[in-house]
């Protein structure tokens, strides 16, 4: 029972697409295709990251994490969040398990929604793209109105969730 509820949307997912296929085959085969890049996507992504994220682990100590972005980390926490958000690579649900270990190694909340916040719309690789195929100007401006909104963000979440829900997520984080 415990296997079914926890599988439950794959589950789904699965009677969802051979209904499909029965009632219309092409629709049927086009959401069987797409759920297949989905997974072989994320199949290629997810093993380094969980690679990447078992060293981080091991090699960076707990104080470390805390001195750069705990909660006295002050303006260098700030950079180091938006900077390793920046600097990465691959789609968005990458960063949550990176953002629990983060978590788990004592890094302010605030940090937290920063690097989240960078993952999310402030690549490099993205930002360079910009730069070169729709100028200067619009890079900038792109990067500018993303950074704002993302201390904009990070500052509501951080006022509206109370100091308890936090604790409870820094809490859950440390039981996996």
């Amino acid at each position: 029972m415990k296997l079914i509820k926890r599988y439950m949307f794959f589950f789904i997912t699965v009677v969802i697409t051979g209904v499909l296929l029965v009632i219309s085959k092409d629709i049927g085969i086009k959401a069987l295709n797409t759920t297949m890049y989905s997974f072989k996507e994320m199949i290629l992504i997810i093993p380094p990251i969980f690679v990447l994220l078992g060293l981080l682990d091991v090699w960076v100590p707990r104080e470390t994490m805390v001195k750069y972005m705990g909660e006295e980390s002050g303006i260098k926490g700030i950079v180091l969040a938006i900077f390793l958000g920046s600097a990465t690579a691959g789609p968005l649900y990458g960063a949550f398990p990176v953002a629990a270990v983060f978590m788990k190694k004592g890094a302010k909340f605030s940090n937290i929604l920063l690097f989240l916040g960078a993952w999310s719309t402030t690549k490099i690789p993205m930002f360079l793209f910009e730069l070169s195929s729709l100028g200067t100007k619009f890079a900038i401006t792109r990067l500018a109105v993303s950074i704002f909104g993302i201390f904009l963000i990070a500052y509501i979440v951080n006022k509206l969730l109370q100091e308890e829900e936090i604790q409870v997520m820094y809490d859950n984080v440390k039981s996996f």
